[in-house]
């Protein structure tokens, strides 16, 4: 296996953690969770996502080493658009994650802690509209990731 298909591999598995993750998550788990009370949903969604965040943290990093050793092969600045187009969105992705994990995240945690069951369903809703925005995005990129193979 060559060092390039290694990074495509490295970075495939990467996306599809965070991509399906954030899939099962809204079309899965949020309906099945539904059905029970705030007291056992809220919790649930911050073990959930205690566990999920780290995976995507080390999926953000596996994504940026490999997508930059594979951008250098394919020219650089030099790459073709598709390539500038899939490393721009996926910054955005990352930030987006970022304002999840650093900011909407810790108020979960928070007002479960505290068993203030609205707040927290509040920022359970927050994080699910930024995971919505996010998956749209991850499939944007897997489709010019798609457009780069023709």
């Amino acid at each position: 296996m060559t060092v390039y298909a290694f990074s495509l591999f490295l970075h495939l598995v990467s996306v599809a953690v965070w991509i399906g993750g954030m899939f099962f998550a809204l079309v899965c788990l949020r309906p099945a969770s539904s059905e029970l009370s705030p007291q056992q949903r809220l919790p649930l969604w911050e073990a959930a996502f205690t566990r999920f965040f780290t995976w995507v943290g080390v999926a953000i990093v596996l994504i940026l080493l490999s997508g930059g050793h594979m951008m250098m092969g394919m020219g650089g600045l030099h790459a073709r658009w598709p390539v500038h187009a899939m490393a721009g969105i996926g910054a955005l992705m990352m930030l987006v994650f970022g304002h999840i994990r650093f900011a909407l995240f810790p108020r979960l945690q928070r007002a479960v802690q505290a068993q203030s069951w609205p707040d927290g369903a509040a920022a359970v809703n927050g994080i699910r509209r930024l995971v919505i925005l996010n998956l749209v995005l991850g499939v944007v990129v897997i489709g010019l990731a798609a457009s780069l193979r023709s």
